[in-house]
């Protein structure tokens, strides 16, 4: 068999869907895994098996429209026994069912844009599918199973993403640590910035933690990914004495800080969900996403949320902006302490 992924963004979503790829590849009746992303997010898969081949559309490009057409007249050139659609949107959709093929998709009650059901086969998720990693496998289970449209008669495991060795071996570039400046320290990754305002911490609540961790004799190292996250992690390195790393890293420099950080902090975003699918220990702050449907679960990830009343609300502006607010460094602090104690 060949499968089509499609799999359009995020950078968090994409390091997700890695125990489905998993599954997929590790299926004897599978000949081929083909998946589809939005070229803004091409470097994601960077991380992915050598065997899985990567087809990528610009959605946002100065001609989209003529770059869809030819992108989804070459996917059905290839031909696909199935298509899988783990975005769950109208455009992800419309993309997955243009390839000619059978198309099964995320749970009608879990998708955000109705109707994109209307263009696939949904796939039932057990009440305990709760986490987006059992959701991405439980899609991937669809053309296996006689009727994916049943109830299943139990939950599918949770299953950390994984960078496998083989990849990370040729993914990480290791002399960009030492090209930082960074190969004779110890260092922890404070990941401020984020796409949403409403999952960003306190500029107060980064600089307690970034001066924490200087008097714990750790290098407190600000990575960014455009000119405003720049900026803004300048004005932290300022106020707090930390690292502002000193250009934007690609996926194998970027895979090399994470992999030798002591811990890397921050919010529910593709650095930390990359970090903790490295190994390395993550501590993660939750205000309007649960922990309990994105976070990282392995045994060196811990989470700090603060549970108010009117969470979780999935809200990217909010009037009476209170959860990021009530998260306490001291308590990331003494994570951190656990840690070096180990």
């Amino acid at each position: 068999m060949n499968i089509l992924v499609v799999k359009l963004s995020a950078f968090g979503d994409i390091i997700h869907s890695l125990p489905a790829l998993d599954d997929l590849l590790a299926r004897p009746e599978v000949g081929e895994v083909h998946w589809l992303v939005d070229s803004r997010y091409r470097f994601v898969t960077e991380c992915f098996p050598t065997r899985v081949i990567v087809h990528e559309v610009a959605m946002k490009g100065p001609r989209p429209v003529r770059s869809t057409w030819q992108t989804v007249r070459a996917l059905r050139r290839i031909g696909f026994d199935a298509v899988l659609d783990l975005q769950g949107l109208i455009k992800s959709a419309v993309l997955a069912r243009a390839c000619g093929s059978p198309v099964y998709g995320i749970d009608t009650q879990q998708l955000r844009e109705k109707q994109a059901g209307w263009l696939q086969k949904p796939t039932r998720f057990h009440a305990e599918d709760r986490h987006v990693v059992q959701q991405y496998r439980r899609v991937a289970t669809a053309p296996f199973v006689s009727d994916p449209r049943r109830m299943p008669e139990g939950p599918l495991p949770y299953k950390a993403p994984e960078i496998h060795a083989d990849t990370l071996a040729r993914l990480c570039d290791e002399s960009a640590v030492a090209t930082l400046g960074l190969a004779a320290h110890r260092y922890v990754v404070l990941h401020s910035a984020s796409a949403w305002p409403t999952k960003r911490l306190p500029t107060d609540t980064w600089v307690a933690i970034a001066r924490g961790v200087i008097a714990r004799g750790l290098v407190p190292v600000f990575p960014w990914g455009n000119d405003a996250e720049r900026q803004a992690a300048h004005r932290l390195c300022s106020d707090s004495g930390g690292m502002l790393l000193p250009e934007r890293l690609n996926m194998s420099a970027l895979t090399a800080l994470l992999s030798k950080a002591e811990a890397v902090l921050g919010a529910d975003t593709g650095v930390l969900h990359l970090a903790a699918a490295l190994g390395t220990p993550t501590i993660t702050f939750w205000g309007p996403t649960p922990s309990w449907r994105n976070s990282p679960m392995g045994e060196r990830d811990w989470h700090l949320e603060s549970n108010p009343a009117c969470g979780p609300c999935f809200k990217r502006r909010c009037d009476q902006f209170i959860c990021m607010p009530s998260i306490r460094s001291g308590d990331a602090l003494e994570i951190i302490d656990g840690l070096s104690a180990h």
